[in-house]
């Protein structure tokens, strides 16, 4: 790196933790909206793959909590909650659906069939996670937390 980098990567460092939030219909035409507000929160010094690898699997998350936990119940609404540090993304997708046991699930799943028009999403999200983890919240919604670590790139 050079001087101007190491001004530009301390710059960004000392802008962290970012955090953003998001609170959306329970629609699956919301979609377009929310990938559109995670575009914008993309950081210069995320690789491009990390932040493709999350971006695929908020839409997963996103769209699980629709058709699954709501089951197209459209006056609830899904709440997304972003942070970003100098080493990790994390996104937590917030639904008011019946609670659910994630690694239960994830055990019963069958390998990902890439032909299938369905059921991919909770695998897909297990492999490009680093973390994936599912609490019950104090208020009776659950929340699926996705960690993707990564290695800053000097923003050109």
């Amino acid at each position: 790196m050079n001087e101007a980098e190491d001004l530009i990567a301390l710059e960004t460092l000392s802008k962290f933790p970012l955090s953003a939030s998001l609170r959306v219909p329970t629609d699956l035409n919301a979609l377009a909206r929310v990938l559109d507000w995670f575009d914008g929160l993309e950081s210069p010094v995320v690789p491009q793959r990390v932040w493709l690898q999350l971006k695929t699997a908020l839409a997963e998350a996103f769209t699980n909590a629709v058709r699954h936990a709501h089951a197209g119940t459209s006056e609830l609404t899904v709440e997304i909650q972003f942070e970003q540090t100098a080493e990790s993304l994390e996104l937590k997708v917030i639904d008011s659906g019946p609670e659910f046991d994630l690694q239960a699930k994830l055990h019963e799943l069958p390998d990902v069939d890439l032909n299938a028009t369905g059921g991919r999403g909770l695998r897909l999200m297990d492999c490009i996670a680093d973390e994936l983890r599912y609490m019950r919240l104090d208020d009776d919604r659950n929340c699926l937390s996705l960690v993707k670590r990564y290695e800053m790139e000097s923003p050109s």
